[in-house]
């Protein structure tokens, strides 16, 4: 799950997504009708582009954009899984494409260049908005759907342990320091909103005997074993319900927030200004829950992306049959 995209090398991110992600696509054909969105058709004529990067629930997101302008009348091309962040972005900034679901955390911290993150999930996005408009994007509503950083422990562990907050796991690491034993990414391990500031703002200093670095991936199979107690999960992963992992609370909020909101091209929005009103009754609706429960029928079913925001957009009302 890679919802952040570094500044390292971004030219050439943007370069590679502009010369290939940019130019292809290809219409969105589903066979819907207004549910309890787009009723009378407010999109009816418009010509809409969606964008999305290239990872699961981006790709999930990205679908959900589209049908739900389908189902409101718009002819909408399907320019989803751009690679990297920049690209889909820019996009959306340059008028390639209309829309997107971001993350508030990668635009305050990545693309606007802010070191600190802010504590509280609606003004960070406030201030994401804000800083924004210059560039020709709007941010609308956000939502609950928080991708962020946590560690994460499998029942045997949670049931031996009995830590609920990452609070409790700094408790534990000082009464019991062989028992805290963490699985991470190299990123996570290095950078300041991960391993180094987690550990600073919970006041806990973790030998480096007890932390192995390894694939994203490969950390929940490893804490699904016990081979680590804790190992550092994205809380939005389908993988933490289908292996059962319990999630330890960010008790002093201390992770940036990367909630998901629509980033819309400001001049598409004044031309369709319906796009809101479309869009704001499914933001509402994402979280985390329903987050790891689409991601995990992808990555851990082996659906289609587009099928599974399908089948939840008919399932929650939002679009019929056609």
């Amino acid at each position: 799950m890679r919802r952040r995209t570094g500044l390292v090398a971004a030219g050439a991110v943007l370069a590679a997504s502009a010369g290939c992600g940019l130019t292809s696509g290809s219409p969105m054909v589903d066979d819907v009708e207004p549910g309890s969105i787009g009723q009378g058709k407010p999109l009816k004529g418009a010509d809409l582009t969606v964008t999305s990067k290239e990872f699961t629930e981006q790709l999930i997101l990205g679908a959900i954009m589209g049908i739900a302008f389908e189902a409101a009348g718009a002819n909408v091309l399907d320019r989803t899984g751009i690679q990297g962040s920049i690209g889909a972005r820019e996009a959306v900034k340059s008028g390639d494409a209309d829309g997107m679901y971001e993350y508030t955390g990668t635009a305050w911290i990545t693309y606007q260049g802010n070191s600190d993150p802010v504590t509280d999930p609606q003004k960070q996005w406030e201030a994401v908005r804000e800083a924004d408009r210059k560039n020709g994007l709007t941010w609308l509503p956000p939502s609950a759907l928080n991708n962020t950083y946590a560690l994460a422990m499998n029942q045997a562990n949670f049931k031996k342990h009995g830590t609920k907050t990452l609070s409790d796991v700094a408790a534990l690491s000082k009464s019991d320091p062989k028992a805290v034993t963490l699985c991470v990414e190299s990123e996570f391990a290095n950078r300041a909103d991960g391993l180094p500031g987690m550990e600073k703002a919970y006041g806990m200093k973790l030998p480096a005997g007890n932390i192995t670095q390894m694939d994203t991936g490969i950390i929940y199979t490893q804490v699904a074993k016990g081979s680590c107690t804790y190992g550092e999960v994205f809380t939005t992963d389908g993988r933490i319900k289908s292996m059962n992992l319990v999630v330890m609370a960010d008790d002093r909020k201390f992770f940036p927030n990367y909630n998901v909101a629509p980033e819309i091209n400001s001049k598409a929005l004044k031309k369709y200004p319906a796009i809101a009103q479309v869009l704001d009754p499914i933001t509402r609706r994402l979280n985390n829950d329903v987050a790891q429960e689409l991601n995990a029928r992808v990555d851990v079913d082996g659906e289609d992306p587009h099928t599974v925001a399908l089948d939840w957009m008919k399932d929650e009302g939002f679009v019929k049959e056609g």
